[in-house]
């Protein structure tokens, strides 16, 4: 019997989604969700926390809507990784 993956927490979720933008550029939401394996409904709602704190930009073209990281999606990845290896997790 395969042991139960663990939940991830908002935070977890966040972080990929961040990290995702940053490291392989502008994306869609299709897009987005295959490589965060975050649902769609979900990753609707932390793509616009993101936005309203400026960590990600919404980007209209016509042939639809693309998400990009932001220079401070940098600084927060930067922080979160300063941050973990102060206080070790797990």
């Amino acid at each position: 019997m395969m042991p139960m993956a663990r939940r991830r927490s908002k935070l977890d979720l966040y972080i990929q989604t961040i990290n995702t933008l940053a490291s392989g550029g502008p994306a869609r939401l299709s897009r987005l969700t295959l490589k965060t394996k975050i649902n769609c409904s979900p990753l609707r709602a932390i793509l616009s926390d993101l936005v309203g704190k400026n960590i990600v930009e919404e980007r209209k073209f016509k042939t639809g809507i693309f998400y990009a990281a932001t220079p401070r999606a940098k600084t927060v990845l930067s922080q979160y990784r300063d941050l973990i290896q102060m206080i070790p997790l797990a």
